[in-house]
């Protein structure tokens, strides 16, 4: 199961309480006070890894504590400090806190925390409590036996919202079954279910293309989009979260025939609501493929849709999922895009603020 938000709650330990002692011993008549600090409580810290793709355990176990610290002991003994908590989340979750409740209009407020994109990276999202002072800390000249110790502190409670954005180069967007999954089938190992009829693919795939020569990039499969997407219609909008990180967008369009629908108008359909989502999104660079042209029964919706995209000055290919006809053509244009859409100056494509003060409307939440 295939899970891309999820909400938690982090509570680190408490740190543990400082001892009040005296020190009694045979023959030491001046033993004095002796009472240990406790120990802190553990921290709670969340790392990106890469042995994880989907954030499913969390939603069965969404709850998460950290260990307190040991109280302290006579003899000056220090309680034990407790190990720290780390979970694991795949690479590309963004870690939002959640407070405030939700305005009057039910959005709810989000602060944004951290967005985990390499392996091994590591965000404290909760910190433990420091353990109390013993009797020991508080001799004074005018105290020589104080009684009183401190008790430890309360480890950080936090409620957090986790969003997982997948991390691919290339991003393949188009209307349901337009044969995004057939294609990302035939060039990469990806196996995603394929069959006719509309959001087959209900779920983003990853795949991996190689070119031969060292060359390689990672296309993402996006489940298909419709008009009214960017306000959630058909779980658009969670849907569009996953090409934000993508650098090319290959835009599919049917010509067969088979949908009814004409093909400049879904061009026009999906190139709004990519805007709609985000302009930043829609100013990416893309690449139209008039797919299922082995199906094709009449030539001019090919050749209106060409003419269309060439006023809008976009690289057109006419492409087979199915025979492969066109496919390596378009993917070694793809990859000329890549390099030249790497080596232009860095744009704000990494999505991690979704808004002004990283508050996220309800447009974008699931």
């Amino acid at each position: 199961m295939f899970v891309d938000e999820v909400d938690i709650r982090v509570t680190a330990g408490d740190g543990g309480r400082g001892c009040v002692s005296f020190r009694r011993e045979k023959f030491v008549p001046r033993g004095g006070p002796d009472g240990g600090d406790g120990g802190s409580g553990g921290s709670i810290y969340i790392v990106a890894s890469p042995r994880k793709n989907t954030l499913v355990d969390f939603r069965y176990h969404p709850e998460f504590e950290a260990s307190r610290g040991r109280h302290g002991q006579g003899s000056n003994k220090t309680g034990q400090t407790s190990e720290d908590l780390e979970i694991e989340v795949p690479i590309g979750t963004l870690i939002f806190e959640k407070s405030g409740g939700a305005d009057r209009e039910g959005d709810e407020h989000l602060r944004l925390l951290a967005d985990l994109t390499e392996d091994g990276q590591r965000v404290l999202v909760a910190k433990g409590g420091h353990g109390g002072r013993g009797n020991a800390r508080f001799v004074s000249s005018t105290n020589r036996a104080p009684r009183r110790s401190e008790p430890g502190e309360e480890g950080e409670k936090r409620y957090l919202r986790l969003q997982l954005k997948l991390l691919a180069d290339v991003g393949l967007v188009g209307f349901p079954n337009v044969g995004k999954s057939t294609l990302i089938a035939r060039i990469s190992a990806a196996r995603p279910k394929i069959a006719d009829y509309p959001f087959t693919t209900l779920t983003p795939n990853l795949g991996v293309v190689s070119l031969g020569d060292d060359r390689s990039f990672v296309v993402a499969d996006v489940p298909g989009l419709i008009e009214g997407a960017h306000g959630g219609q058909g779980l658009g909008d969670r849907f569009l979260r996953h090409i934000e990180r993508t650098k090319v967008l290959i835009h599919l369009v049917d010509v067969s025939g088979a949908s009814g629908r004409d093909p400049v108008n879904d061009f026009k359909v999906i190139v709004k609501e990519l805007q709609l989502f985000d302009p930043a999104v829609a100013s990416k660079p893309q690449i139209v493929a008039a797919n299922k042209i082995d199906a094709l029964d009449d030539r001019s919706r090919l050749e209106r849709l060409e003419r269309y995209v060439a006023r809008q000055k976009l690289p057109f290919f006419r492409i087979s999922g199915v025979t492969g006809e066109g496919v390596d053509q378009l993917l070694a244009a793809t990859w000329r895009q890549l390099g030249t859409a790497q080596s232009a100056p860095a744009t704000n494509q990494s999505g991690t603020a979704p808004t002004r003060d990283h508050e996220e409307p309800a447009s974008r939440r699931a």
